[in-house]
């Protein structure tokens, strides 16, 4: 069984992250390792635990150190052939995946670019955290970028946080889009919640942004100009590149984000070649 002294942490940028040293995941673990962990997580929004060996199951347990993990295939096993969420109470194991049988993608978000997002924004109870293991990653592209919202909201000016402290926003996401255009906003069928802009994290008491380019629509109460031109200037600062940490992935990669505290998105890669990595995401304990 691991413990909470079988770990070191490296640091994986100055803007957020740090790799976790030393774990093999296929083992159990303590209460007090969890508790590490936890912690860890909220210190450093991401988490890397590097050259791992694991399956579906050992991913799972390693979600439920943080939470409730969602541990249920939406599609068969290796495969995620109906993995959409589109049901308000879908929630389940994905495979972000390009792979294809018959011409048809066997994983959700299969190519391309992916605008920045917090998972789970769209829903009255978004995901707590996310998990997302490496098994086969392209030459080049296809990294995850992540964005530090609490570092975003720290550097905003006194007169901008107090205009927007207190606001709320409309997030509306159609789970077939990579872009933010390639949602419909006035869909009334798709998903959609409304969260606070400004929300502090319950372990650490910092205030962070919480808004994506990919799902944030409108901020309720401001005329569709006005909350516009806010929306944009809030989306240009927090994807400035002072905030953005890129993970360039390597097969064994297991990586856990807060998303209560960043937005993370992908880079484009090149789409004939493999990139499939299996998701298991992690809620509020009911």
């Amino acid at each position: 069984m691991m413990s909470s002294n079988q770990f070191n942490l490296q640091p994986m940028s100055e803007v957020l992250g740090a790799r976790v040293l030393g774990l093999d995941l296929r083992r159990s673990h303590d209460a007090d390792l969890a508790a590490a962990m936890r912690a860890a997580l909220a210190e450093h929004h991401v988490l890397c635990v590097p050259a791992q060996e694991i399956e579906a199951d050992d991913q799972i347990r390693f979600a439920q150190m943080f939470g409730k993990a969602n541990a249920e295939f939406l599609g068969k096993p290796e495969k995620a052939e109906y993995a959409s969420e589109d049901g308000p109470d879908k929630r389940g194991i994905l495979y972000i995946s390009n792979l294809r049988e018959d011409g048809k993608a066997i994983g959700a978000l299969p190519d391309g670019e992916l605008h920045f997002h917090s998972d789970g924004a769209h829903r009255a109870k978004p995901y707590r955290a996310t998990t997302l293991f490496a098994i086969k990653v392209p030459s080049r592209g296809g990294e995850t970028k992540f964005a530090n919202l609490t570092t975003a909201w720290e550097t905003l000016s006194h007169d901008l946080k107090e205009q927007i402290d207190g606001l709320k926003v409309r997030n509306v996401y159609d789970t077939r889009a990579t872009l933010r255009e390639q949602t419909d906003a006035s869909d009334d069928k798709l998903s959609n919640a409304v969260h606070p802009l400004v929300r502090i994290h319950p372990d650490t008491g910092r205030k962070s942004l919480y808004l994506s380019r990919l799902m944030t629509r409108s901020i309720v109460g401001l005329t569709p100009e006005d909350s516009d031109a806010l929306l944009n200037e809030l989306f240009e600062h927090i994807e400035k590149t002072k905030f953005i940490h890129a993970h360039k992935w390597t097969p064994g990669d297991l990586l856990i984000w807060d998303n209560r505290s960043v937005n993370h998105a992908r880079s484009d890669f090149p789409s004939h070649e493999p990139r499939h990595l299996r998701r298991v995401a992690v809620s509020e304990p009911e």
